[in-house]
Formats: structure tokens, sequence, C-alpha cells
């Protein structure tokens, strides 16, 4: 029998929007890839881009990015794979990102069939599914309620596999897809023809990041894989960097909290055999991976994620410093007197507010986790004020009462009466806007994976 000529992959860049170097992507299109793929979004910036509906990546680079992967798609006929677009994959992202596909296609008269693939599911759908116990909590995440899934303004589920090859199977040059599994943009038209399902997935898992994994890694540049029978290799494409054994190990773990099992709609990578080889200087070669179906605990093989946002009033922050010595020794309890004085002066008006300090130099970046809370050494202090309640103007006063109370807040051994705070702007207070949290980060078990997420075929 003949040896199956290697799957080969051009990876983009980490995140559809994030760029990647001219020269590394022409390397990539000399390499004659047989797809050119890109993850378009991801949660790691939380709630509120889902929540509002709206892309963190910024439209004119996004255009960039896709002009460049179209153009090259289009002419040498090699699909292209768009995931989670608009980086959140709800319908209002996916009409933004197909906006700027037509938008390009247009300009550049371009003409190729597209299959978007949507992702947000109805209110009713979910609380239909809710109500017939289909829906579980995916830890740590709490037990769903109904008025959560009523708050939520966006709720989509995270495909798999099966809508992306019912669409492979309408013959597309293009898929653009809402809420998607990050590995399956890049795995999808492998397994499709007929490569390992494990292996596909597990290329995809580290392609999704695209230079991420090498050293020095970089999310704004372009990565090559090539899937065999039975491994697969990694490829940086810009000579400044290289893949490792341990660079592509690590990134295997990358978001991950077991070391041999790797979840994933429809089942999960077990990767006890799994073996990292340095084929030449810059090449890895893996091997082993395998693919099993259903969940870890044995449940059904159907099972999606939904993600929710919904909003939960306004925020105001006010950002200061400090350089006090004595103040700083005290900061502790001088928040807990203006938290006081602030209750105090607003209780019976205005008591439905969040007030939360920030303090840079101690615990700003890891909070509670923080492992170091001395402040010992430490000659001043980033102070973040944040106010949230439900209004604008109620987050306004909150923020601006606590602000001049910590200003002129009198604490033993104070030397500036004056203030003692820094204000590096004026002015001083300012409005972040309507605020969101995750409603929904759970598990639903559903019939058919491919008719739940709604697919259009469009020729441009």
């Amino acid at each position: 029998m003949a040896k199956k000529e290697e799957f080969r992959i051009l990876s983009a860049t980490a995140i559809l929007g994030y760029g990647f170097p001219t020269a590394s992507f022409e390397a990539g299109m000399a390499r004659k890839p047989h797809l050119i793929a890109v993850d378009g979004g991801s949660t790691d910036p939380g709630p509120y881009y889902l929540g509002a509906g709206v892309s963190f990546t910024n439209r004119g680079a996004v255009k960039r990015d896709l002009e460049l992967m179209l153009k090259a798609g289009v002419a040498n006929h090699i699909p292209v794979v768009i995931g989670t677009a608009g980086g959140s994959g709800g319908d209002p992202h996916l009409a933004w990102c197909q906006e700027i596909i037509q938008e390009i296609a247009q300009e550049n008269h371009l003409h190729f069939k597209m299959a978007v693939i949507h992702a947000e599911l109805g209110q009713e759908a979910v609380l239909e599914a809710f109500r017939k116990g289909a829906i579980s909590p995916l830890a740590p995440a709490p037990e769903l309620n109904e008025a959560d899934i009523k708050a939520s303004t966006h709720i989509v589920a995270q495909m798999g596999l099966e809508p992306f090859l019912a669409a492979l199977d309408e013959d597309v040059d293009v898929i653009l897809a809402g809420r998607t599994y990050d590995p399956v943009c890049f795995a999808a038209l492998p397994i499709q023809q007929g490569y390992d399902r494990a292996l596909s997935l597990h290329l995809g898992k580290i392609l999704e990041c695209a230079s991420i994994c090498a050293t020095p890694g970089s999310g704004s540049d372009c990565m090559f894989g090539y899937i065999g029978e039975d491994y697969f290799r990694v490829e940086p494409l810009n000579p400044i960097r290289r893949c490792t054994t341990l660079s592509v190990a690590a990134h295997t773990l990358y978001e991950k909290t077991n070391p041999y099992i790797l979840p994933g709609p429809g089942g999960y990578l077990d990767l006890h055999e799994c073996r990292f080889e340095q084929e030449t200087e810059s090449i890895v070669r893996v091997q082993g991976t395998r693919f099993i179906p259903g969940t870890v605990g044995g449940g059904t093989a159907n099972t999606v994620k939904l993600e929710g946002a919904k909003p939960i009033g306004f925020r105001t922050i006010s950002i200061a410093g400090c350089r006090d010595p004595i103040m700083i020794a005290k900061i502790d309890t001088i928040i807990k007197g203006v938290e006081e004085r602030v209750a105090d002066n607003f209780r019976g008006t205005l008591e439905h507010y969040q007030l939360r300090f920030n303090l840079y130099g101690r615990d700003g970046v890891m909070a509670n986790l923080e492992p170091k809370m001395s402040l010992e050494g430490v000659h001043e202090l980033g102070i973040i004020i944040e106010a949230v309640a439900q209004s604008q103007e109620q987050a306004d006063t909150i923020c601006s009462f606590a602000r001049s109370t910590m200003l002129h807040y009198g604490y033993e051994g104070r030397r500036s009466t004056a203030g003692n705070l820094a204000f590096p702007y004026s002015p001083s207070d300012f409005h972040a806007g309507e605020v969101y949290v995750f409603s929904l980060y759970h598990l639903l078990d559903t019939p058919d994976p491919a008719r739940l997420f709604r697919r259009e075929i469009i020729q441009l």
C-alpha cells in the first residue's frame, strides 16, 4: 500500500487580528499547504465581549490578516477556515466578520463558496434544554437557574467537528464559524480526508496558538503543521524561532489541568503514550496520541459547552498612586475604613453596589492567590478604585466618594493633610461602561451536535 502523503496546514496567527509577518506567511505558502486556518477568538478577555456582542480585536487588523489569507487561499484553491469569529462567536460577532470577508471579496474581485456556521442559541432553546435536565455545570460553575438564562444577552455553544464536517461535505472554499473548540479549525479537513483523529486534534491544539509553541514564542507569527499516518510535525516559519521537544510538550499542556487528559467536544485526547522527538533543529515530531470518545467520566460523546454572559451594572474607576511609607504600611486598615465610611454615608439611599480596591505593587495581579502579601520593601503602590452599581450615575457616586474619602483619610502618623494620593489623570474618574459576568459555563447534552448549529451556504 502506498504511503499516505503528509497533510500540510498553515496556521496564520494565534488569534485573527493579532497579525503575522508577511515573510512567514509566504514561507508557509511556499510549502504548499492543503489548509489555511486561524482561531478567531477566546474567552480569555472576559465576559464583556460576548455579553455586549462586540469584538476584542480591531477591525482593521482583522481585515489585514483575512485579506492575505483569503487572497492566497482562493488563488491557490486552498480552503480557508476561521473559528470563533469576531472574538466570541455569537451572532453579532459572526455578522461582523462576515461583513469584513464580503468587503474583501468585493474589493479584490474574489469568487468563492462560503459556509457560515452559527453557534448562538436562543434563550427559549436553552430554557427548554434546562427544563429537560440536559444542562449540567462545568466545574467550578454553579448550578444553573432560569433567571440566569433569561438575563443572558448572548449564549453560544462551543461546536466540535460535526458542523465543520457537514460544511466540508458541501465542497466549500471558506468556513466562517461561530464559537468553536479551537483545534477543530485545523483538524476537521484532515479528519474528513482520512487522517487520524487524535493526531489531527492534537496538532490543532498546538497550531491554534501558532508560534506560541516555539521558542522564542509569539502569538503574532505563523506556524506550519504536517500530519502523517502515525505522527505529526510542527515547524516555525520564522528563522528566529525553533520548536523544541520542551516547547511543544509544554504547549500541549497549555490551559489544561491534567497532563495526560485533554477533554473537548465528542471525547478527549489520551496522552499517556505520547512521545515528542527532536527531528531537526527547529522541527518536532509527535506520536502516540489517542482519542477516546465520550467524557472522562464515561458520559455521552454529544456534549458541548455553553457560554453565556449577562449584565450586572455599570463600572466607574479611579486610578491613583501612593508613595507614603506610613500609608502603605497601614493600607488594609485604611481601605477597610474607607469601605465603612462609604457604606455608612449611603445607607438607606444607595446600597446595591460593589466597591473594590486593586493594589498594584502587592496583589493587584494575583489578588487572593498572591503568595507574597508582605509590603516590606514596597516604596509605592498603584491603587485602582472600582465601583459597580445599577447605573452609571450610581457607580460615579460611589467611586467619587470612595476616592475623595481615601484622598483625605486620616491615619496615625499622616504627614500630608493636603492629600494621600497622586492622580495621574484629570479627570480622575473614568466610565468603564456596562459590566458583564459569565452566566453560563455549562455542558449541554444534545442528540445531534451537527443540527444544533445552523449552517448557511453563501456564494460570493
